[in-house]
């Protein structure tokens, strides 16, 4: 079959485009070429072969799979070829394929199985997904570690003392590192920030972070005798201590994953049925350092460049655990590098390696702390200092006499908003007068999800579902989460930065000194134009950015004190 010629004569693709795409599909198959280059999506290649082979097209995205049907397949061929059964008619069990070519596949699993098959076409990814949703991630892989049990009995780790804990865990150790191998390509390729490993009384449950929320992973339920076996590995892979069960652990793994580097942070907590595991991944190829690219417009970006370039003082980010403080302050230090200026940071841990910057990293155990840190750099003569975070009254001090002796100083608290910095700087033990001449300004940010630019639609909200502090004046129709296959019927798809910013001036240094609450100062604030997160959101509600819903899950309404 001449695939070109199917497609040219399906309307598909032009004859100057058919000529393009077996220029440059090279061993590739045309049909791929073509979808590749963007000439033609998947689906219309899919149902033109469908057409001129006489099969059947289906959409699998809201399938409901027969698990008692499935469960008659051998796992291990199904993720193999990636072919899906879907139902059993006369005799004959349907199968979805994405390769109406791939004839030896079938007859593979006809052969294994003991049915007929009956091909049908879907989308790849479609057949992909809904494989892994009911059989879970590394379906394959449990069931040869199963079957390796039944056969070699091999011992599960929980059962093996320490001293052979090691010896076993090698024993099985291709198995095994297949296995968190899947857990963390697929969670890179949900572009998930974390995976959360938890052991409960009955299985294991695992969850992956994907644009700030927690969503549960379909995993085979055989995974949670195989637990202890994944924790081991991923000790072994971070390089710490796989005998210690009672104590927190933290570690680093160093990954390549299709070419992209990527960083894994691990923190490991006993708790009541096991070991829990947090996986941060941080995909250093997706990190762009832009401080047009954060989310802030163009009022606040102004005032913003305009601290990050004053010569000494102290700038703050604030915010909670994965807000984007960390990102926000390397691009401001990207804006600022030059070859004129030092720059050198204390972190814990350093993230994000960046030339052009001297970057250190804190070991508390050998007294390496922030504050050390920072009094050690400060002989280095650096022009611009980044301190990974404030944390107590030693490092809030030595961040204070940075600034006064002539440094330009940018760091990160963990406050609900950019008013309650000044106190909270004053309650580690800072005197007023010094947090009122020394910070220069203060940045409250959080992180709100994007609505799907593929699937958002317009629509006019009533008037209960609109907040009181809502713009009166936004004309009607605002936008609102559908979902679709690009964000995973999530309606959301990135996220991006919404923010708070306050500049220090005459009346606010008058305020610290008098030790006012953060209520009096964000009062004040208010009354002189601060933009509030909840406002900033509402503006990117407006510009069709976000939807209502996210910004109320991500702030709170505003209250002007008294």
């Amino acid at each position: 079959m001449d695939i070109g010629e199917v497609l040219q004569r399906h309307g598909l693709i032009t004859p100057e485009q058919r000529v393009l795409v077996a220029a440059q599909a090279g061993s590739k198959r045309l049909d791929r070429a073509a979808v590749q280059m963007g000439f033609v999506r998947d689906d219309q290649v899919l149902k033109a072969l469908a057409d001129e082979l006489g099969m059947r097209y289906v959409e699998l995205k809201h399938f409901k799979v027969d698990r008692e049907l499935l469960a008659r397949f051998p796992t291990t061929a199904i993720f193999r070829h990636w072919l899906l059964p879907l139902a059993r008619n006369n005799g004959r069990v349907t199968v979805a394929t994405s390769d109406p070519f791939d004839l030896e596949s079938l007859d593979e699993l006809s052969s294994l199985s003991g049915f007929r098959l009956e091909p049908v076409l879907a989308r790849r990814d479609d057949v992909v997904e809904l494989i892994k949703e009911n059989l879970g991630v590394g379906g394959d892989t449990i069931g040869e570690l199963v079957a390796r049990q039944a056969e070699e009995g091999v011992e599960l780790l929980e059962e093996i003392s320490d001293e052979g804990g090691e010896l076993a865990e090698m024993a099985q150790a291709a198995s095994v590192i297949r296995l968190v191998n899947d857990l963390l390509i697929e969670a890179l390729s949900q572009n998930a920030s974390d995976i959360h490993i938890e052991p409960q009384e009955r299985g294991l449950t695992i969850r992956y972070r994907v644009d700030g929320i927690l969503r549960v992973q379909p995993v085979p339920a055989e995974i949670n005798h195989f637990y202890s076996a994944i924790v081991t590995r991923l000790k072994i892979m971070s390089r710490l201590n796989i005998a210690e069960k009672r104590l927190p652990q933290d570690g680093r793994i160093k990954l390549r994953v299709s070419g992209r580097e990527i960083d894994v942070r691990v923190s490991i907590i006993p708790m009541l049925y096991g070991e829990g595991v947090v996986l941060r991944l941080l995909d250093k190829e997706r990190m762009v350092f832009d401080l047009a690219s954060v989310g802030m417009d163009a009022a606040t970006s102004r005032i913003f460049q305009e601290l990050i370039a004053l010569p000494h003082g102290i700038v703050l980010v604030t915010g909670p655990t994965g807000s984007g403080k960390t990102t926000t302050l390397y691009s401001a230090l990207n804006e600022i590098k030059s070859p004129a200026i030092k720059i050198i940071t204390v972190e814990d841990p350093v993230e994000y390696h960046t030339n052009g910057i001297s970057q250190i990293q804190v070991h508390s155990k050998i007294g390496l702390t922030f504050a050390a840190g920072l009094r050690s750099i400060l002989r280095h003569d650096p022009d611009v200092v980044l301190i990974g975070e404030i944390r107590d009254g030693e490092t809030a001090q030595s961040a204070i006499q940075a600034s006064l002796t002539g440094h330009l100083v940018f760091s990160t608290l963990h406050t609900n908003d950019a008013p309650s910095a000044y106190t909270r700087l004053v309650d580690m033990g800072v005197e007023p007068y010094l947090v009122a001449s020394t910070v220069e300004g203060v940045l409250a940010q959080r992180l709100i999800r994007k609505l799907c630019k593929h699937c958002k639609e317009h629509y006019t909200p009533e008037a209960k579902d609109i907040p009181p502090d809502f713009p009166q004046d936004f004309g009607g129709k605002l936008w609102r989460p559908v979902g679709c296959r690009e964000c995973r019927d999530s309606g959301y798809s990135g996220r991006v930065g919404i923010f708070e910013l306050i500049r220090n001036d005459a009346d606010l240094r008058r305020l610290c000194v008098e030790n006012a609450s953060a209520g009096v100062i964000r009062d004040h604030c208010l009354r002189h134009g601060m933009t509030t997160l909840r406002q900033d959101g509402w503006n990117k509600v407006l510009a069709g950015i976000t939807s209502v819903e996210e910004i109320l899950r991500v702030t709170k309404g505003d209250v002007i004190a008294t």
